[in-house]
């Protein structure tokens, strides 16, 4: 593993809703803002998702991303990394629309269907701006997130056609496993960038001891031939991040992971968490990744093969 950490920041997502934060990006002016200050701040790689400015509920409308993608590109050297998860409420058509379009360097790939709790948030927030809220939250207790094995196989398929990698997130044990059965059908090149997942409800815990089992495992799995990433939610966003850099790891960040920049303070900014990890990161003798060294380590297209 080289010891230079890549910092990937996820600026909006679709799991917060607007009324848990005044901070959450929600036009595509805000989330271009947010993007291009997580790059100034230390990312490596922005992973982004879009949202409807009326009322901030979670959106894959290309017209959208066209509205922001061009000035991230513009303003910043950052590689660009495009959801295929959107929502859980949302098709995988509907999902797979602006890697399909815009043809990015990287897009994010969820290795199963999976029970994706989000209605425990419903403790902590109760008042809500906008209608679409409670009912996403709360209708959690009985959705899953679909991507099954055919769903997987034509997203790894059709965006693979563009040059597209992929970011490929393990919720849990079971899919490192699928992992290795797309790659063992040669649909998944290496290098690749195993993104371990930590902390939603429906998947593996944040305990060291699950972050331990997941690093072994994929070691096992895929030996010399992959870039290890971690993606701890809420409040074990810092350390969960610390503990994988300490083994060798990448780390994620951003408003779509926590909310938080500390105990009871919301973070204002992308980049505060960016700062807050890169400080980590410096502490522990770590270099942080250029967005050039990112596309090295994962062998990218390069941003000038994008089509935005």
């Amino acid at each position: 593993m080289s010891r230079k950490v890549i910092i990937t920041c996820a600026v909006t997502g679709a799991i917060h809703t607007p009324s848990m934060s005044p901070h959450l990006p929600v036009t595509p002016a805000q989330i271009a803002e947010a993007a291009i200050g997580a790059a100034e701040a230390g990312a490596a790689i922005v992973h982004l998702h879009a949202r409807n400015p009326a009322d901030g509920s979670p959106s894959q409308d290309p017209a959208l991303f066209k509205q922001f993608l061009p000035q991230i590109k513009a303003a910043s050297n950052v590689v660009i990394n495009l959801t295929t998860g959107g929502a859980p409420t949302m098709s995988i058509d509907d999902r797979l629309r602006p890697a399909h379009e815009f043809k990015p360097e990287v897009a994010s790939l969820n290795m199963g269907s999976m029970n994706m709790g989000l209605y425990p948030m419903l403790n902590r927030f109760k008042e809500f701006k906008h209608a679409w809220e409670e009912p996403y939250l709360a209708g959690s207790h009985d959705r899953i997130f679909k991507n099954t094995f055919t769903d997987i196989a034509n997203i790894l398929q059709s965006c693979s056609d563009n040059g597209t990698r992929f970011e490929i997130e393990c919720y849990d044990i079971g899919h490192l496993y699928t992992a290795a059965h797309f790659i063992e059908r040669g649909l998944i090149k290496p290098p690749f960038l195993i993104q371990s997942v930590f902390g939603i409800l429906g998947g593996i815990g944040s305990h060291p001891e699950d972050v331990l089992h997941m690093r072994r495992t994929a070691d096992r799995l895929f030996g010399n031939d992959y870039q290890w990433s971690v993606l701890p939610a809420g409040r074990n966003q810092m350390p969960v991040g610390a503990q994988a850099a300490a083994m060798g790891g990448h780390v994620r960040v951003g408003l779509e992971d926590s909310l938080w920049d500390g105990p009871g303070e919301l973070a204002k900014t992308n980049a505060d968490q960016v700062r807050r990890m890169r400080g980590i990161l410096e502490g522990l003798s770590l270099s942080v990744a250029t967005p050039d060294d990112a596309r090295a380590l994962l062998k990218l297209k390069g941003g000038d093969n994008v089509a935005f």
